[in-house]
């Protein structure tokens, strides 16, 4: 048997404690990473920040496994609201699922992009899917039909 016997004063115990309570701090905040949308076990996180061009857009839909048209169907410019009723609950919660909070963002305006995706997995063809861009960031987005009683999810490509 091996016996070790450290003498530590109580001043260098709390530093040592201290020290190893910040860095277990620090790699919990970085393995959260909030804000950044994971894709699956299988891919990695993708950067939110520096979206300035079609081709970034596509390129950031492409990492979920989204094939989209060449050019956005849609750009509109959105006013978020200052206060957010009862009618934006579902949707806000869609949002903060996929680690986005639109709330920080009250009376902001942002760009609504929205492509057609041609490979959804049940193969249905009126599929679309809208990024929200804020300052060439991502800060939101989901993916959805354009039918009356169509689905509505987030930017993740469902398992079937």
């Amino acid at each position: 048997m091996l016996i070790v016997t450290a003498k530590l004063s109580r001043r260098k115990l709390a530093l040592w404690g201290a020290a190893a309570a910040g860095l277990l701090c620090c790699a919990l905040l970085l393995s959260s990473a909030p804000g950044q949308p994971a894709l699956g076990p299988e891919t990695n996180v993708v950067s939110l920040k520096g979206i300035k061009t079609n081709e970034d857009r596509i390129r950031f839909l492409s990492a979920y496994g989204w094939q989209v048209v060449d050019e956005p169907t849609a750009v509109e410019e959105l006013l978020v609201p200052d206060e957010f009723d009862e009618s934006y609950q579902d949707y806000l919660s869609l949002q903060a699922e996929q680690g986005f909070d639109l709330t920080r963002l009250a009376g902001k305006r942002l760009k609504r992009y929205t492509y057609q995706i041609f490979n959804y997995p049940t193969g249905q063809q009126d599929v679309q899917v809208n990024l929200l861009i804020y300052k060439n960031t991502v800060v939101g987005g989901e993916v959805l039909s354009s039918k009356l009683d169509g689905l509505l999810h987030g930017l993740a490509m469902p398992t079937q």
